[in-house]
């Protein structure tokens, strides 16, 4: 049989095919179907929990109020002893910390002795002098004993909201290291006249009287206004010498140490021991223990309380320091105080320029 010619086809090799690929889809987790919603969750548990927390700072304590906190002596006793503390600059703030600290004890009716703890340069007249009232009032209606703890510096109204202890005996401690005194008031001034006058600024106030700018640095003191703003000082000076008389009453018949004690001069803790300014040197345990014996219970039978102010929930989250103004930033309100002349009970060069929440 003939072969037929079959016409030949070149065959192509055979291409190979991509490698399979195998895809596996997971299952979504449950945290990332629902991770919105547990972060949602923690974040509500979060403030749910500093809410709890706040609840049980102020569990049997007044809201708004200073908050209790166990300082020494016997820590689960029902009889107490406050420590209300005054720091810093005193200005005429009738809602300050140490009014609030003062308001707490008297609502306290298992508080039987007070421990006033000083640490102050003073401040305003009208700051010390409320300070001293309320310490005074809140003694003699509660009938408790008041002891002084003097800390670093006690000085004029600080020294002045101290003489509250009255004629209790043996009453204020200093420690070693205290400063203390500075008795005596001062207008601060400046005579900025001149410089201004350099600068090419010339004083052009309107004013209803000759006496209206007394006190201004823009101008230089005038013999008339020098002898009116003597008399306002000499007046408050006066007060305050009786002041502390009330508190220190053997200097009552000897005005020739009354006089010695009360030029503005700073005192050391010795020198004011020796002057009769103070009565003990020692600490504040001193002093805790002085107010138990005045109280007439024992160490054992009464604890030792101080106050802090009372939480928040922004407090809690973000902490109580990032709520207060930065040291030593000056406001509107210490300008405004700055350039108002004003008598103060203050061991200072120069006046207060910062604000103070104590």
């Amino acid at each position: 049989m003939p072969q037929e010619n079959i016409p030949s086809t070149p065959v192509n090799p055979p291409t190979s095919s991509p490698p399979q690929q195998i895809i596996i889809q997971q299952s979504p987790s449950a945290f990332g179907r629902f991770g919105k919603w547990l972060l949602i969750a923690l974040a509500l548990a979060v403030m749910v929990i500093i809410s709890m927390y706040g609840q049980y700072q102020s569990y049997y304590q007044p809201r708004d109020m200073p908050q209790e906190r166990y300082h020494s002596l016997e820590k689960y006793a029902t009889k107490k002893i406050a420590i209300i503390e005054i720091s810093g600059p005193i200005y005429d703030e009738e809602d300050g910390f140490a009014k609030k600290q003062i308001d707490r004890v008297r609502e306290d009716p298992d508080v039987v002795a007070v421990v006033a703890r000083i640490d102050s340069p003073g401040g305003t007249i009208t700051g010390s002098d409320y300070l001293y009232h309320h310490l005074r009032e809140l003694v003699e209606e509660r009938e408790l004993p008041l002891v002084v703890s003097m800390g670093s510096l006690c000085a004029s109204g600080g020294y002045y909201a101290a003489m509250a202890v009255g004629d209790q005996p043996d009453a204020v401690f200093a420690e070693p290291t205290t400063w203390t005194g500075s008795i005596g008031v001062i207008i601060p001034h400046y005579d900025m006249s001149s410089t201004l006058g350099a600068l090419g600024i010339r004083e052009d106030s309107v004013t209803s009287g000759p006496l209206k700018q007394m006190g201004s640095w823009t101008h230089t003191m005038t013999d008339e206004e020098r002898r009116i703003l003597q008399t306002l000082v000499d007046e408050s000076f006066g007060r305050f010498k009786e002041i502390v008389v009330s508190g220190r009453p053997k200097l009552k018949d000897d005005e020739e140490t009354l006089e010695a004690v009360t030029t503005g001069q700073i005192f050391t803790a010795s020198q004011a021991l020796e002057h009769g300014l103070v009565d003990k040197i020692g600490f504040v345990d001193d002093a805790i223990g002085r107010a138990a014996e005045l109280a007439n219970v024992a160490p054992t039978e009464v604890r030792c309380v101080k106050y802090e102010e009372a939480p928040n929930f922004i407090h809690a989250l973000m902490g109580a320091e990032s709520l207060v103004p930065a040291q030593g930033m000056i406001d509107r309100a210490s300008l405004i105080e700055l350039m108002t002349p004003r008598a103060y009970y203050l061991w200072t060069s120069v006046p207060v320029l910062v604000s103070n929440s104590r």
